[in-house]
């Protein structure tokens, strides 16, 4: 049986860098607030008018060239977003169509800061299967239309940015390549720890005023919560997942964690004892930006020439739901 591995792997971010200073001057912050309790320095805006799949097709582009396809290669479209271009249908088709490509299937994963985790666990299975071999998977996001700009919605809205990454996953028969193993885990019993209810289909019709006199269109976060969490739920999945992949941590090159929070990734790498440099982290440049932020990291460190083929990389992420996921993989 053939194991998947990234054959190739591209990333786009908006041009436009919105630091620290410019949100203090919308909402009672600072930039140092927002780097002490967060990490983070700027993250990148997109302009009115650019769609989550915008993004996602320079980012697709960037991974077919790395890996030398054309889109006319891929046999699948994996979409991994919380940022939709609209509520359907799924981005997936928009992209494809941007990618001047038809017919070949389209799934889109809503599973937040997991979902790109989700997605090439999805098209690692597809692969081994047999059922398809050249698998597009991509992680973006718009948020910057989402945030709610005011005091009310500071402890959010200074943490996410925008921003695209992809990768192309084919078969491989080298034993030096590939993913070892994936997991994925959720515990519902936390769904509204991290909540945005603007898509309550319950109420009849789901969008009256009062969403907008409530504030329920803006996403809502018990910050203690998430941040307990994820230090436990991420601790035990690095542990499992090093323990199923049979492999030793000193044996592990890089982790490439989910960029949520720089605190929680400190924490995590001192409870696991992992040497200073062994987690990497660029969220001080772009935030968190869900689905994009793991792959996002990835191209950044193949691009810089940190990882060479056969590294041993566990990449890991915690996310609303809560969902939490890993990949253990072989460059």
């Amino acid at each position: 049986m053939s194991r998947s591995c990234i054959a190739g792997i591209g990333s786009y971010v908006p041009p436009r860098v919105v630091r620290n200073d410019e949100l203090a001057q919308l909402m009672s912050t600072s930039d140092e607030w927002i780097r002490t309790r967060t990490g983070i320095g700027e993250r990148r805006f997109a302009d009115a008018g650019v769609y989550c799949s915008d993004l996602a097709l320079e980012a697709s582009r960037n991974a077919l060239e790395d890996a030398g396809m054309t889109a006319h290669d891929l046999d699948f479209i994996i979409f991994a977003t919380i940022s939709p271009d609209h509520h359907f249908p799924g981005t997936g088709c928009f992209l494809q169509a941007k990618l001047g490509i038809e017919s070949i299937g389209c799934l889109d994963v809503r599973n937040q800061c997991t979902g790109f985790l989700y997605g090439m666990a999805v098209g690692d299975a597809f692969i081994r299967s047999g059922m398809y071999r050249n698998i597009l998977v991509v992680g973006a996001e718009v948020h910057s239309s989402a945030l709610d700009f005011t005091d009310e919605g500071r402890d959010v809205a200074v943490l996410f940015g925008d921003g695209a990454a992809a990768v192309v996953m084919t078969p491989t028969q080298d034993p030096r390549r590939g993913i070892l193993h994936s997991e994925l885990h959720a515990d519902g019993r936390f769904t509204k720890a991290l909540f945005m209810s603007v898509w309550d289909i319950s109420r009849k019709p789901f969008m009256t005023p009062e969403v907008f006199q409530t504030r329920e269109i803006w996403p809502k976060m018990d910050g203690r919560s998430v941040s307990k969490n994820a230090v436990t739920k991420l601790g035990e999945l690095v542990e499992d997942t090093l323990h199923a992949g049979g492999v030793d941590p000193l044996d592990v090159k890089y982790v490439i964690p989910h960029q949520a929070n720089l605190r929680i990734n400190e924490l995590l790498a001192e409870r696991l004892k992992f040497p200073p440099g062994k987690f990497l982290s660029n969220i001080e440049k772009y935030g968190n930006t869900t689905a994009a932020s793991i792959p996002l990291l990835l191209d950044e460190t193949y691009r810089t020439g940190k990882i060479e083929r056969g590294d041993l990389l566990l990449l890991i992420a915690v996310g609303s739901g809560f969902t939490w996921a890993s990949s253990l993989l072989r460059w």
